[in-house]
């Protein structure tokens, strides 16, 4: 293989490296308490409006434990958050309005919903 050739391939093996890890221009990451600072049963805040390519990030705040369970099981957190301050994270690459809830807390009201535009 001539040098060019071989210099070619590295530059193509390196674009394709930086053009797979990248994020969308402009995306952002958004925070969502599980459990208010006043310890009610909710997220906050309840209904997010983001971008596609933007992260959700939710924080284990008060009144644990707490997941986030969607209808679409991959972008769900069914595992239990049991400590302040653990995190779990969904990037949304598709647009549209997603429901989600906490397992155990469901029934108290604690639901929210991502509007992806």
């Amino acid at each position: 293989m001539t040098f060019v050739k071989q210099i070619f391939f590295a530059c193509l093996a390196l674009c394709l490296v930086v053009l797979t890890n990248v994020q969308p221009a402009g995306a952002a990451t958004y925070e969502v308490k599980m459990g208010t600072d006043k310890g009610q049963l909710a997220y906050e805040p309840k209904v997010l409006k983001i971008k596609v390519g933007d992260t959700v990030r939710w924080i284990n705040n008060k009144a644990y434990p707490h997941n986030v369970v969607f209808k679409e099981t991959d972008l769900s957190h069914p595992k239990l958050l049991q400590k302040p301050n653990q995190v779990v994270e969904t990037t949304f690459n598709q647009p549209g309005e997603y429901d989600y809830y906490c397992t155990p807390h469901r029934g108290a009201g604690m639901v929210g919903k991502i509007i992806v535009e």
